[in-house]
């Protein structure tokens, strides 16, 4: 396992420190596996979230990966996909005004009313992740919008969207109001080789990050947040953290699109 790995906190917990830390900047998680925790617990969480970042949440929702993990936590890998578009249908029923209730083929509500609720009208937008064709036409029918994974081959991602927007006008949903959101994995440093000649997009020198950034958008990106974690600066749980948080500013100031 990679080293940042080793330092991961718990989601719901540090964005409600970060909602207490700032006062604009949006907030989100990439992503909670949902398997792991029971949709009537989270949207306890991410309302609790939301409201005290006053609206602020994008609430990332996958369906995991890892075996051991879904041992640890006494759940079950089988199935995991299926669950999905009831699992957010139970996160928007409890998150709706007035009583709550759904019976449904895995998820049971008793008719009850859940406060408080919240201030995002509907709940937190639901970005869902998952880079297999199953996954992306579940974001594009049912989802707010896609996040990518840190693993995603972003050389490929239009094909991504491609499917994705196909999927929600099959829907009968605007396709171009799914947002794209790119989790983009920063590697900064020295000037490197052009993508073709091997160089991962949003790797090298800042004016080449910042080129990688408007290619994505030239794809049908609408977001594209910088990941740090990756840069063993930055991630390492070894790394100094006055020193890691003055090498991410820098890295993001470097970044930051120019003003007008």
């Amino acid at each position: 396992m990679e080293p940042v790995y080793h330092s991961v906190l718990d989601p719901m917990a540090a964005l409600a420190y970060a909602a207490a830390s700032t006062s604009t900047i949006r907030l989100g998680v990439a992503v909670v596996n949902h398997p792991y925790v029971s949709p009537a617990y989270l949207a306890k969480q991410a309302a609790t979230v939301d409201i005290l970042s006053h609206g602020r949440l994008d609430l990332g929702i996958g369906i995991g990966w890892m075996p051991e993990e879904f041992t640890a936590v006494g759940a079950t890998m089988a199935g995991r996909g299926r669950r999905t578009e009831e699992y957010i249908a139970v996160l928007r029923e409890l998150w709706s005004a007035g009583l709550s209730e759904f019976a449904g083929e895995f998820y049971q509500v008793p008719r009850g009313i859940v406060e408080p609720k919240p201030v995002q009208p509907g709940g937190p937008p639901v970005l869902l992740g998952g880079m297999a064709r199953p996954a992306l036409e579940r974001a594009g029918r049912i989802a707010d919008g896609w996040v990518t994974s840190s693993r995603a081959d972003l050389t490929r991602i239009a094909e991504g969207i491609a499917v994705i927007r196909e999927s929600a006008q099959k829907a009968g949903r605007d396709p171009d109001a799914i947002r794209i959101i790119c989790r983009g994995v920063v590697r900064a440093g020295a000037l490197l080789p052009d993508p073709g000649d091997g160089r991962r997009l949003l790797a090298g020198s800042d004016e080449q990050i910042r080129a990688d950034t408007a290619w994505l958008g030239d794809q049908g990106v609408t977001e594209v947040f910088y990941d740090l974690n990756w840069d063993p600066q930055v991630g390492s749980p070894d790394a100094d953290p006055s020193a890691a948080a003055e090498r991410a500013r820098e890295i993001l100031d470097a970044l930051a699109p120019a003003s007008h």
